[in-house]
C-alpha cells in the first residue's frame, strides 16, 4: 500500500481535480463523460475555480465508475416510473454514533477506507461521508468488485483511463494536509468497518459529484442525492443464452 505524507500546511490544503479521465471500456465511463467535465470545467468563473482550489475540500468532479455500464446497454426510465424512490430521510443518529468513537485507528483496510474518505468527501457533510463510505462497502458485498477494500479502492490504479476512485490517478500527490479531518474520518470508516449502518444510499454502488455528467448516470438507476454527490446502484444483470 501506498505511503501517505502527513504535512502541516495551509489550510487550504491539496489541490483539487477538476475531473475522473473516463474511456469507453467497460470499467470506466465514455469519453462523452469525460467532454462533460471537461465542458463544466471550462464553463466555470475563474475565481470559483480558484477558490474551490484553495479550499481543498474535495476533488470536484470525483467518481467512481460503473463495470456495467456498457455502451450497450438500455437506457432506464426514470426511478419514480420504476418504483424506486430516492433515499432522502434516515432515523440514524450519525452524530451520536460519532460521540460514541472518540478516537479511532486500524489496520491497512481501515486506512484505505479513511485515505478514499479524506480524498474523495472530506468536503462533504457529516451524511455524505457516511454515504460515500457505505459506497465502498457495498462494492466490497458485491461479487463484481474486489473482495477488500483497498482492492476496491485501488482497483485500476496505474492502468490509464482504469481507475475507479479519480484520486488514485489524477496526478496529485496524496499528502494529509488536514490532521482534523483525517482523525474525523478515520472514526466513521472505523464504524463502518463495523457493521456501521447503510440506509442513505439505497445499495448504492457508485456516485458522482453534481459537477460532472457521465454518460453512465442515465443507464443505471441514482438511489440518492447527498450534498455535491449523486449516488447509483447498478442495475441487476441477468445471463444471457
Amino acid at each position: 500500500m501506498k505511503r501517505l505524507n502527513f504535512l502541516r500546511l495551509p489550510s487550504f490544503g491539496a489541490m483539487a481535480c477538476l475531473a475522473t479521465m473516463m474511456a469507453a471500456a467497460p470499467a470506466t465511463a465514455s469519453e462523452d463523460g469525460l467532454a462533460a467535465a471537461q465542458n463544466n470545467a471550462v464553463a466555470t468563473p475563474g475565481a470559483e475555480a480558484r477558490l474551490a482550489l484553495l479550499l481543498g475540500q474535495q476533488r470536484e468532479a470525483g467518481e467512481i465508475v460503473p463495470v456495467a455500464a456498457s455502451a450497450d446497454a438500455m437506457t432506464l426510465p426514470a426511478a419514480a416510473e420504476r418504483g424506486l424512490s430516492i433515499a432522502s430521510q434516515t432515523t440514524q443518529d450519525y452524530d451520536a454514533l460519532m460521540a460514541a468513537l472518540p478516537a479511532a485507528k486500524g489496520d491497512a483496510q481501515w486506512e484505505c477506507l479513511t485515505e478514499a474518505l479524506y480524498f474523495e468527501a472530506r468536503g462533504e457533510s457529516l451524511k455524505g461521508q457516511f454515504a460515500v463510505a457505505e459506497v465502498i462497502l457495498n462494492r466490497v458485498d458485491s461479487p463484481d468488485y474486489p473482495k477488500t477494500i483497498c482492492g476496491v479502492v485501488n482497483q485500476g490504479t496505474g492502468r490509464k483511463y482504469a481507475c475507479q476512485f479519480s484520486y488514485t490517478c489524477d496526478g496529485i500527490a496524496d499528502t494529509v494536509s488536514d490532521r482534523g479531518s483525517w482523525s474525523k474520518l478515520g472514526r466513521i470508516a472505523k464504524i463502518m468497518i463495523g457493521d456501521g449502518p447503510r440506509e442513505l444510499t439505497g445499495g448504492a454502488t457508485h456516485y458522482h459529484t453534481t459537477a460532472v455528467n457521465p454518460s453512465w448516470a442515465g443507464r443505471i438507476p441514482q438511489t440518492a442525492a447527498i450534498g455535491a454527490h449523486l449516488f447509483y446502484r447498478e442495475a441487476t444483470r441477468t445471463a444471457s443464452n
